[in-house]
């Protein structure tokens, strides 16, 4: 029987690809890698330190379902809540949050939460968190702080974020995905101001990885060491297998790239990614070109003509041309800004988390990904994809998949944030 690691290597000349160019990646490319959950397993771990461990429970939550989902644990909490998000933003949602801590406060409950001022005030030039929402939950015994306030700081700290959406109650039920606390992700995802994201609910041994990123962000944040009991030991709610990745910016390759690059090289027969921000760098576009040339179904689902950041809209079009010549097929969600950032591998593999395909998320920012082996939740989320391709319109070469001056200049500049390395 054959070793099913010897399938782990590169695949010189295809594709234009060479061992020349391939030097050039700490991860060489492309590749193939094992069949199943085993082998993939065993290839995450030996490159990020993360196996699928079975005993795991997960729900795939939409759009705004989320937030009730949240303060439905939230207020059953006996011992923490855990909160580490890049968005929290005076609304009625924030105003929800504030009222089931301070009522979890009152019953004993410890409750801290680490906010990055990037994405909630200090770039947008007020101060709406620090004066409506902080002042209010330190008024009621919740413990705020700030992950890496900017005052003083160079460019290189401007970059170097949290992006990571987190809330983590009693140690043992665990929340990730595209979420901020914002008037934007309430609703169904079908209106302009109602963005389109995914999340997932997890119970089971990973919850403590999810705690352990929360702990490395608020020790850094001015928060004290956690106690024994904020960290549990694990339940095993379910059966399934997954996993929850962490990674920080730093110099070289960090976990999320690893662990993007290893999901695509896995795929055999289907690959659909749906990312807000995909613009991905030059060494996983290879991968995406070369899994289409091998005949794997690659689909691609980003955002259509509402969008938050138009430049970062105008580089992902410039991938366009490439992954259409090479028979990828690609959509463009056109109710509202489509903010999820999910991968679907054949027909067991999923990941739901932070995570974005541009060079800022896989560089810079704390991020992380919860990767699921699990039929039954990879049905779930296709078949949230088909309700997205009843709002989406298919892009090919003839209708807007070409490229032009302006979208290759934004495409150099929104990789420029990954050169350091």
């Amino acid at each position: 029987m054959a070793d099913p690691l010897d399938e782990v290597v590169p695949q010189p000349g295809a594709h234009g690809w060479s061992p020349e160019e391939g030097r050039r990646h700490e991860m060489k490319g492309p590749f193939h890698l094992p069949k199943g959950p085993d082998g993939f397993s065993f290839v995450l771990f030996q490159s990020t330190g993360v196996s699928l461990q079975p005993g795991h429970r997960v729900d795939l939550i939409e759009n705004g379902a989320v937030f009730e989902r949240m303060l439905e644990d939230i207020r059953k909490a006996q011992q923490s809540i855990h909160i580490l998000v890049y968005i929290w933003r005076p609304c009625d949602v924030s105003d929800r949050f504030v009222e089931a801590l301070r009522e979890r406060v009152s019953a004993g409950v410890k409750c801290r939460v680490v906010v990055d001022p990037v994405g909630s005030e200090e770039v947008r030039g007020d101060k709406d968190f620090d004066q409506k929402v902080e002042q209010r939950l330190t008024e009621c015994g919740v413990e705020v702080h700030y992950y890496r306030p900017l005052a003083g700081k160079v460019l290189g700290r401007l970059l170097g974020r949290t992006h990571q959406k987190l809330v983590i109650v009693d140690g043992h039920i665990g929340y990730t995905g595209g979420f901020g606390i914002w008037k934007v992700w309430e609703g169904d995802g079908l209106e302009p101001e109602q963005w389109r994201d995914t999340h997932i609910r997890v119970e089971g041994p990973s919850v403590c990885q999810m705690q352990l990123a929360f702990s490395r962000a608020w020790q850094e944040s001015g928060g004290s060491l956690l106690h024994p009991e904020d960290l549990p030991g694990p339940r095993e709610p379910g059966s399934v297998r997954a996993g929850f990745i962490a990674s920080a910016g730093k110099l070289g390759m960090t976990d999320a790239e690893r662990m993007v690059r290893i999901v695509i090289g896995t795929a055999r027969k289907r690959l659909w990614i749906a990312n807000a921000y995909f613009t991905p760098p030059n060494a996983i576009m290879e991968q995406l070109i070369h899994k289409a040339h091998e005949g794997v179904d690659v689909r691609i689902l980003g955002p259509g003509p509402v969008h938050d950041v138009p430049i970062i809209r105008a580089s992902q079009r410039a991938t366009y041309a490439e992954l259409l010549r090479a028979g990828a097929r690609i959509w463009e969600y056109q109710c509202s800004m489509m903010h999820a950032k999910t991968l679907l591998v054949d027909d067991w593999l999923s990941v739901v988390g932070s995570t974005n395909f541009d060079a800022l998320s896989l560089n810079k920012l704390g991020e992380g990904s919860m990767v699921v082996a699990d039929e039954a939740f990879a049905q779930k989320l296709e078949q949230g994809w088909h309700r997205d391709f009843e709002h989406s319109r298919e892009i090919t070469l003839a209708t807007g998949g070409t490229t032009n001056p302006w979208r290759r200049l934004a495409r150099r500049m929104t990789q420029l944030v990954g050169q350091d390395r």
